[in-house]
């Protein structure tokens, strides 16, 4: 039967983007990625009314006067525990997507989303401060999931020539995500004080239609075959996202990454930490991870309102200021989009950072000089508009493309668990110490986003190849000169003996009916 299912698909492989590949990758992204967007942005419109409630209700509760340093503490706190739970799914992520594979864990996780999304939205008639919190960091657990799990997800179903498309279609819902918590955050949606818990538990709705609709999908084909060695499964998923082509060519591909794997099991972390045949691998998604975070990007997004504020945006005009700001995020986002199969991983990077440094440092210049030039305060915006563009074209998702196509099978859900863990600790750092950092620096602390950012693109400039069009086994081989590893020892220390495993990597079943003999002998 799986022969014949094979032979059924005798013409050239598949390099077109199918409705159903589309259609996985926006509705994985619409119910994942898109709420870490809007979770990013919600608490920044209502920032003062979540104070007054902090304010009143620990007032009510315990008599206390709250000064405006705690009340400061407390809101760093609502913003930063985000991440904290963000860091706490990463650390999961390894362990859910071998037990319960790719697709399984977005629908299985949803149901933190429901639990969050209720805690906030019942916190203000319950006049528990505690909910809010707690639900945030509910949110940021299952945004810490999510976050890696989907690039993995679409990394593997997707054809050699669409990863980068679909390695992007992530990070544009995150920029939606953003512009939506914008838009509803305005004064005349629910930018009103009696509307903020409604506001923060909107994330359940997209998470209901995915919930509703993902089951439906099949689950990642190289999950299926190289850890499940499911060859029906894998060879209807691939019927499903491809459409026509030959999948033969593509399950030959897969195969020749399962055997240059030293093991089919899942690597845990201390494995990959050790091992030297992806030592660069390693460095390079630690650098552009803490990077990506690192940037400057967060403190734009957590505290954009008080950026225009010190700017001398006008009060009545900061909020459209910013929902504009949103919609270059997204303009930004489809532009990396839809030009990363063209111009390649590295161009958008090293550009991306390039550009975010200089607008970092034009902050620092524009702030310190619009008392005496009123038009420096202009100039600001434009840096900060600068900044969310470069951050939006390219490093908004290429690193956690690039995690999935530096890997292979058996590394890729530990390297996901380090990089979540780095990029979200990194998240949590800024979105905590900012406050206080530009209190202590002012407009100078920019110039350390601005020193990473340029980090960051000499590094990618030297070090990071270019990933574009090459399979997981040929990346690898890439990065083996500078691992000091032979390519003989890189595919050769992988192969298993074929009397413990059938062609496609299925370990424990000594006998093989003829069926699978016949497969693996015609591979």
């Amino acid at each position: 039967m799986a022969e014949e299912l094979l032979l059924k698909n005798d013409a050239k492989i598949s390099t077109h983007l199918t409705k159903s590949l589309l259609a996985v990758a926006i509705l994985a992204s619409f119910g994942s990625s898109m709420l870490y967007g809007f979770n990013l942005a919600v608490v920044n419109s209502p920032a003062q009314y979540i104070k007054d409630f902090y304010n009143e209700t620990l007032e009510e509760s315990y008599g206390w006067t709250v000064d405006e340093e705690l009340l400061t503490v407390l809101y760093s706190l609502t913003v930063s525990i985000f991440a904290i739970g963000g860091m706490t799914g990463a650390l999961l992520v390894g362990r859910l997507v071998t037990k319960f594979g790719r697709k399984g864990t977005l629908v299985r996780t949803t149901v933190l989303v429901f639990i969050g999304g209720a805690l906030m939205g019942f916190s203000r008639a319950c006049r528990m401060p505690a909910m809010v919190i707690i639900g945030r960091f509910i949110t940021g657990v299952h945004s810490g999931i999510s976050l890696s799990v989907v690039p993995m997800y679409l990394g593997e179903i997707a054809p050699k020539s669409l990863r980068g498309f679909l390695g992007l279609v992530p990070s544009i819902h995150i920029c939606l995500g953003v512009f939506i918590a914008q838009v509803l955050g305005l004064k005349e949606l629910l930018g009103k004080e009696e509307h903020w818990p409604l506001l923060m538990s909107l994330v359940v709705f997209p998470t209901m239609v995915q919930l509703m609709l993902l089951p439906w999908f099949p689950e990642s084909p190289r999950y299926l075959l190289i850890e499940k060695g499911n060859i029906h499964a894998t060879i209807a998923a691939l019927k499903r996202y491809r459409f026509k082509g030959n999948i033969q060519e593509e399950i030959e591909e897969m195969q020749e990454e399962q055997r240059s794997l030293s093991t089919i099991q899942t690597i845990s972390v201390c494995g990959l930490l050790t091992d030297r045949c992806v030592r660069w691998q390693v460095i390079t998604i630690v650098v552009v991870n803490i990077g990506m975070q690192l940037s400057g990007i967060d403190a734009i997004w957590f505290y954009t309102n008080d950026i225009f504020k010190n700017a001398g945006i006008p009060e009545p005009y900061i909020q459209y200021t910013t929902v504009a700001t949103g919609a270059i995020e997204v303009i930004s986002g489809m532009l990396g989009c839809f030009t990363i199969e063209r111009l390649g991983r590295r161009p958008l990077m090293i550009g991306g950072f390039l550009f975010m440094g200089l607008c970092c440092a034009g902050i620092t210049v524009s702030v310190l000089f619009q008392e005496q030039l009123s038009f420096m305060r202009y100039i600001s915006v434009g840096c900060v508009v600068g900044i969310i563009a470069g951050f939006c074209i390219g490093p908004a998702g290429v690193p956690f493309l690039i995690t999935a196509e530096l890997f292979k099978q058996s590394h890729r859900p530990a390297a996901y668990t380090v990089a979540g863990c780095l990029n979200w600790l990194s998240n949590f750092t800024i979105g905590f110490i900012f406050p206080f950092l530009e209190i202590t620096m002012g407009p100078y602390c920019y110039l350390i986003f601005c020193a990473i950012c340029l980090g960051v693109a000499v590094y990618t400039i030297f070090i990071i190849p270019e990933t574009r069009n090459k399979t997981f086994v040929e990346i690898s081989q890439m990065f083996a000169a500078k691992n000091n590893i032979l390519e003989e020892e890189l595919t050769s220390n992988g192969h298993l003996k074929m009397s413990m495993m059938n062609g496609y990597g299925t370990t424990g079943r000594h006998g093989k009916n003829k069926e699978d003999t016949h497969l693996s002998s015609s591979f």
